[in-house]
C-alpha cells in the first residue's frame, strides 16, 4: 500500500462541515445496500471533485472504512488538489492488469480514508471504466471498506460516469447553482436513468449565500445564530 497526505481548505467553515454530514446521513437514509456511490455533474467545473472527496472525508470521521475512487481518468484534478506525496501506481495500473488492488490503494493522513488516483491518462477510459475488472475492482472493495466514492466525470461531457454508475449502488449529481439549465440537468438525469443506476439526489453546489433574497437571509441567521454552537462544539470534541 501507498502512503500519502492529504491537504484540505483551512477555510472550511461550520456550514460545510453540517451540509456534508447531512449528505452522508441522507446516503445513510437511502438503505444498507447503498454502498458505491458514483458522483459526477453536468460539466466540468461544478465541483463534483470537492464534494467526492468531502463525502468520503465526512464518512471516514463518522468511523466507517472509506476509500476514494478517483475515476475521472481524462482530467483528474485529485492529485494536484489534495496530494502530498509520490503515488507510483494508480486506477490504470490496476486496469490494464499491471497491479493488483491493493497496490494501488493509498493509505492517508486521515484515519479510515484511502484513496485510489486515477494514475496516468489511457487512450481508453471508457473501454477501461466498462469492463470487467472494473466491475471486480468494485465488487471486491465493497467487501473491505464500508463506503466506496467514486469521482466520476461529467456526464454532459463524455459517457464515461454512465458506464461507471452502471455498476455503482446509486449516484448524486452535483449542479452548480446558476451555471447549469434545468432541460440540461434533465438529459443528464435520463442519461443516469438508461443505466439502471439509482439516483439517490442532487447536490446543489456553489450557492451565493450572500444574496439578498430569503435564503441569504436564513444563512445569515443561521451563522449568527447557531455558529457559536457548533464551532463550540467541534472545538470541544477536539480536546
Amino acid at each position: 500500500m501507498q502512503n500519502v497526505e492529504l491537504h484540505f481548505d483551512k477555510n472550511d467553515d461550520y456550514r460545510t462541515r453540517e451540509a456534508f454530514k447531512t449528505l452522508r446521513s441522507n446516503i445513510e437514509f437511502c438503505g444498507e445496500e447503498i454502498k458505491v456511490v458514483a458522483v459526477t455533474s453536468c460539466t466540468p467545473n461544478e465541483g463534483k471533485s470537492s464534494v467526492a472527496m468531502e463525502l468520503a472525508k465526512s464518512f471516514a470521521e463518522a468511523g466507517n472504512r472509506t476509500i476514494l475512487i478517483d475515476a475521472d481518468m481524462r482530467k483528474s484534478v485529485m492529485m494536484g488538489r489534495y496530494r502530498t506525496g509520490s503515488v507510483r501506481l494508480g486506477l490504470t495500473h490496476s486496469l490494464i492488469g499491471r497491479a493488483d488492488y491493493k497496490d494501488v490503494i493509498c493509505g492517508t493522513n486521515l484515519p479510515k480514508l484511502y484513496v485510489i488516483f486515477s494514475g496516468p491518462i489511457p487512450p481508453n477510459p471508457s473501454e477501461l471504466l466498462g469492463g470487467d475488472r472494473f466491475e471486480t475492482l468494485l465488487k471486491t472493495l465493497k467487501e473491505v471498506f464500508d463506503y466506496v466514492i467514486v469521482d466520476t466525470p461529467p456526464l454532459g461531457s463524455v459517457i464515461d460516469a454512465a458506464v461507471t454508475a452502471r455498476n455503482c449502488d446509486g449516484t448524486v449529481l452535483v449542479v452548480e447553482s446558476n451555471a447549469v439549465s434545468y432541460k440540461f440537468a434533465q438529459r443528464v438525469k435520463e442519461q443516469l436513468d438508461k443505466t439502471g443506476c439509482r439516483i439517490l439526489g442532487a447536490v446543489l453546489n456553489k450557492v451565493d449565500m450572500s444574496s439578498k433574497g430569503y435564503y441569504g437571509h436564513y444563512g445569515r441567521y443561521y451563522g449568527k445564530y447557531y455558529g457559536k454552537y457548533y464551532g463550540r462544539y467541534g472545538k470541544d470534541k477536539e480536546k
